[in-house]
C-alpha cells in the first residue's frame, strides 16, 4: 500500500518530465532550473533531443552554449558531418551542429555571446544583438549554414565577427570561403571563413603564443595568441532588440 501511495505521488512528476520538451536553455530556466549545468533540449519535437550545457549565471543565465573549448580534449579537425551534425560532449568541450543552430534559430529570435579568457586568466566578451543560420533558405544546408550576426555590443573583445557576417561554413572537406584556397585545412578547424579569417575559436588548442592555426580572435589578442577557453552561447531576445 505505501509502495502505491508513493507511485501514485511521484507519476504526476515522472508524466510532467516527459511531457516538458525544452527548446533551449531559456525554457529550462523559466521551468525553474537555474542551475548551470548539462541539460536535455528538443530542437525540432520530441525525437530531436539534444545534450547541451546551460550557462545560467553569466548576465542572467538562460544561454544555450553550442561552442566550447577549454583543454584541448576534443579534436575539433573534423568533417562536414560531424560540423553538421554536432561533436564532443556537453560537460566539455563540443559542438552542437549545424543543423540544431539552424532549427533553434528557425523558432525564436537570438542574440549571440562570445566569452573567452587569455593564458593570465583575463576574461573578455563581444555580444551580438542579432544570431540567425540561414533563416530565410529553404534549405540551410545548401545554403551552407550561412551566418548572419548583428548589433554589436563590446565586452573588451572587439567585433571579430563583422569578417565572418554573411557568410558559409567551411571544413577540410567542404571548402565554403572566399579564399582562393581551403581555410578551414589551413586553420585546422571548421567555420565560417570569410577569407580566411579575423576569428577562428574551432583552430587547434595551443598554449598562449603560437601560430595562426590556434583559437583566436584578433581584435582582442590577434592572430598569434592560443586562447585558453572560448564559448559561443545563444539566448532568446524579443523581436525588437534582435532588429537593433
Amino acid at each position: 500500500m505505501k509502495l502505491l501511495l508513493a507511485l501514485c505521488v511521484l507519476l504526476p512528476v515522472a508524466v510532467q518530465s516527459l511531457m516538458f520538451q525544452p527548446l533551449d536553455c531559456a525554457d529550462i530556466y523559466n521551468d525553474g532550473s537555474g542551475r548551470s549545468g548539462v541539460y536535455r533540449i528538443y530542437p525540432a519535437g520530441h525525437d530531436s533531443g539534444r545534450y547541451v550545457y546551460c550557462d545560467m549565471d553569466t548576465e542572467g543565465g538562460k544561454w544555450t552554449v553550442f561552442q566550447r573549448r577549454m583543454d584541448g580534449t576534443v579534436n575539433f579537425y573534423r568533417g562536414w558531418e560531424q560540423y553538421k551534425n554536432g561533436f564532443g560532449h556537453a560537460a566539455g568541450e563540443y559542438w552542437l551542429g549545424l543543423e540544431t543552430l539552424n532549427k533553434l534559430t528557425l523558432r525564436k529570435n537570438y542574440e549571440l555571446r562570445v566569452d573567452m579568457e587569455d593564458f593570465d586568466g583575463v576574461k573578455v566578451y563581444a555580444n551580438y544583438t542579432s544570431f540567425s543560420i540561414s533563416p530565410t533558405a529553404i534549405d540551410a544546408e545548401a545554403d551552407g549554414y550561412r551566418l548572419h550576426v548583428s548589433g554589436f555590443r563590446d565586452g573588451g573583445a572587439g567585433d571579430s565577427l563583422a569578417y565572418h557576417n554573411g557568410y558559409k561554413f567551411s571544413t577540410f572537406d567542404k571548402d565554403q570561403d572566399s579564399a582562393g584556397g581551403n581555410c578551414a585545412a589551413a586553420r585546422l578547424g571548421g567555420f565560417w571563413f570569410n577569407n580566411c579569417q579575423y576569428a577562428n575559436p574551432n583552430g587547434i588548442y595551443l598554449w598562449g603564443e603560437a601560430n595562426d592555426r590556434g583559437i583566436h580572435w584578433y581584435y582582442w589578442k590577434r592572430n598569434y595568441y592560443s586562447l585558453k577557453s572560448i564559448s559561443m552561447k545563444m539566448r532568446p531576445v524579443s523581436r525588437r532588440r534582435s532588429a537593433e
